[in-house]
């Protein structure tokens, strides 16, 4: 249904777009391997920040950068209640995207099946990049990226929007969670 994208290609996508990155995030943990030891500081009690792990701190600089450029970069996490450790250090870690100029927004997994974002939207993750291309990326059951797919079909598109604003409209910001 889609084109298969590399971890190269998916990243170069993400500072692609020209005015708005949207990501939904649904899964109760990740496994990237960057982000190993660092949650497991944090969980420790000895939080590293996240600036000093390369490829946060990259991403935070890439942020910075879009959004200096007028260009918006949202997203809603769907966390448990109460949060998984993951999802703590995730709440932790929010202040340097945000900082960066990233607007992060929360839903509990209950409000997400109460009003009808789940399970309609499944168990992956997406970004929307300018309402014209989506990119569908599928986990394991323990949070290990399988798979990017870029999705440009007009009916997925639609799709990707109304969860989009389903999940904007019935979530909290960052600062209120």
């Amino acid at each position: 249904m889609g084109i298969p994208l590399t971890d190269a290609e998916f990243g170069e996508a993400l500072g692609t777009f020209a005015d708005t990155a949207f990501r939904l995030e649904l899964q109760p943990a990740y496994s990237e391997p960057c982000e190993h030891d660092t949650v497991a500081r944090f969980l420790a009690g000895d939080p590293q920040p996240p600036t000093e792990v390369p490829e946060l701190a990259d991403w935070f600089t890439q942020v910075a950068k879009l959004t200096g450029q007028g260009k918006r970069i949202e997203r809603v996490r769907v966390h448990e209640d109460p949060p998984t450790d993951y999802q703590r250090w995730e709440r932790w870690i929010g202040t340097w995207n945000t900082g960066a100029g990233e607007t992060i927004r929360y839903l509990t997994r209950r409000r997400a099946h109460e009003v009808g974002l789940l399970p309609a939207a499944g168990n992956f993750d997406w970004w929307l990049l300018d309402s014209h291309r989506l990119i569908v990326m599928r986990f394991d059951d323990t949070g290990h990226r399988l798979s990017n797919e870029l999705i440009t079909d007009p009916a997925n598109l639609v799709q990707a929007l109304a969860w989009r604003d389903l999940a904007v409209r019935h979530s909290t910001p960052d600062d209120a969670a």
